[in-house]
């Protein structure tokens, strides 16, 4: 029996120091997918997914919630400068009337017998636009077809059209920025700024798919090491009871045996939990809740985590992340956002004074009446003299044979602190702010930096370091099972050495496992900070 444990704590002594330093999960040959299967033993069989670290990177950015809520951001940003741009767009109105009015007459000159009716048919159509220069426009065109008892009318029904136009530029206030340009100007920047937080919701979901997938490949390497350590105790506590079977060792010495056990049990249910949790985690980030077996799939890692020495550059690192981070990139907007406050401001501190131009032109027609000789309304007796058509009428208009227009200058300055100046002040404070608000993130960003560089390095010495307890504690093995073999040692310190083996292998595991999740996090910390 003592050559029976002998050979068992052999073959786990030459499956544990097989373990290349390359590759920590590859045990005796077995890859990630026999812990896997050890893990859903005393679970229903469910579909189990292989997938590699690049694929569920693919499927976070194609399903992940998170993502598809900062997509969202954009398109909202995109609508709110076509909001701001609408507000150079032209206003079209139209008019179309139709008047009749009759009064009694109440004095000689009202122009009728017992009665005067007036009737009236107009059309009106105006444009008017507020254009990036500031300036804003109406232009209109109105037009009425007039008839009348009135016996003292010149026209009778009278034809006439009007041209008019009236142009302000402002000169000073207005002039290079007014409140619309502002508006587009921030909505420009607010997309750009949305932009960015997409980004960095990206980067920031990509750092912690990986995380997530070399979580769970360690806690599947945890499980295939506590699962070998449950083997080799079953192993010895078999081996005991056949020795107090045949009277060499006591029955009590068997409560150890079992009670190791016992204890690898609990570590191998401890270890299935832990997958299970960590399958969880990546499932939510790469996706999505909506799929049917969204809850019954299994994801098993591809991959496994490697060790390979890297060299750390702190201060090109610290650099690349000060120049280019995403959140550095934002602040910097918001910056330009306040300089387009400030001007803004500015310009509306200086006096508002507005160049305007008016112009008219119009015209009369329809059928022309002689003129009135004689007040007596009963005697009054008048005939057609011409007759104007409406297209006479346009020519009239369109060649300004009767224009108007007005040239004028219009000036005013409040006496006082206005408003616009308490806005700049308040605006060159903000600006203020924000600078020492870049300093500091540039600060913080240095100083998370170089902390994950230096996790970098601590997690690639750990490596070294527990690559060398975990050779000892298995020549501690050795050495203990061969105590144990020749009777000079109890298999309590069998026991032992076991488990200080097993917590060795842990922590190589572990190891290895944080320093590939650091490499992680110092790539993404570069570009966004961590979340």
């Amino acid at each position: 029996m003592r050559h029976a444990l002998h050979r068992a704590f052999l073959i786990l002594t030459a499956a544990l120091v097989a373990w290349p330093s390359g590759s920590v999960l590859a045990q005796s040959g077995a890859p990630l997918a026999r812990a896997a299967a050890s893990a859903a033993a005393a679970q229903p069989a469910a579909v189990v997914r292989r997938i590699s670290m690049d694929e569920a990177v693919k499927l976070a950015l194609e399903q992940n919630l998170g993502i598809q809520i900062e997509r969202m951001n954009p398109r909202i940003q995109d609508l709110a400068v076509a909001q701001a741009r609408s507000l150079w767009a032209p206003t079209v109105s139209s008019t179309l009337s139709n008047n009749s009015t009759t009064n009694q007459p109440n004095n000689a000159f009202s122009g009728g017998l017992t009665r005067v009716t007036d009737s009236r048919f107009s059309t009106q159509f105006g444009v008017s636009q507020v254009l990036p220069t500031g300036a804003n426009y109406t232009l209109g065109w109105n037009s009425f077809r007039a008839s009348s008892t009135n016996l003292f009318n010149n026209y009778d029904p009278q034809l006439a059209s009007t041209l008019s136009l009236n142009i302000t530029q402002p000169l000073l206030r207005n002039f290079k920025i007014d409140n619309a340009r502002q508006q587009f100007a921030t909505s420009r920047k607010d997309r750009d700024t949305a932009d960015l937080q997409l980004q960095s919701a990206i980067a920031a979901t990509t750092r912690n798919v990986k995380n997530a997938y070399w979580e769970l490949a360690y806690q599947i390497a945890s499980l295939n090491a506590a699962q070998q350590s449950l083997d080799l105790s079953r192993r010895v506590l078999g081996d005991n009871e056949k020795r107090v079977q045949i009277g060499t060792m006591a029955p009590i010495d068997i409560i150890e045996a079992q009670s190791e056990v016992a204890r690898n049990e609990e570590a191998v249910i401890v270890a299935q939990a832990s997958i299970e949790r960590a399958e969880d985690s990546l499932r939510a980030l790469i996706m999505a809740p909506d799929s049917p077996d969204y809850w019954s799939i299994r994801l098993e890692p591809s991959e496994e985590p490697a060790f390979q020495a890297q060299a750390v550059d702190v201060q090109a690192a610290v650099r690349r992340a000060v120049d280019n981070r995403l959140d550095v990139r934002t602040a910097r907007s918001n910056l330009e956002r306040e300089d387009i406050s400030i001007e803004y401001f500015r310009n509306q501190t200086m006096p508002d004074v507005n160049a305007s131009f008016t112009y008219s032109s119009s015209a009369v027609g329809g059928l022309q009446l002689s003129p009135v000789t004689s007040l007596n309304v009963g005697s009054i007796q008048r005939s057609v003299i011409a007759n104007r058509s409406y297209g006479s009428v346009l020519g009239d208009v369109l060649t300004s044979t009767f224009p108007v227009w007005t040239l004028g200058v219009t000036v005013s300055y409040p006496i006082g602190a206005s408003t616009a100046e308490t806005s700049l002040a308040r605006a060159r404070l903000q600006y203020e702010q924000a600078q020492t608000q870049l300093r500091n993130l540039e600060l913080q960003i240095a100083t998370q930096v170089r902390d994950v560089a230096r996790q970098v390095q601590t997690n690639q010495k750990r490596v070294d370091t527990t690559r060398v307890a975990r050779e000892l504690a298995v020549r501690r093995l050795e050495a203990a099972e061969k105590k144990f073999a020749a009777g000079i040692e109890s298999s309590f310190f069998v026991f032992q050495a076991q488990r200080d083996l097993s917590q060795a292998l842990s922590n190589y595991v572990r190891a290895v496992a944080d320093f590939n999740k650091s490499l992680v996090d110092l790539e993404a910390v570069q570009e966004a900070p961590l979340r």
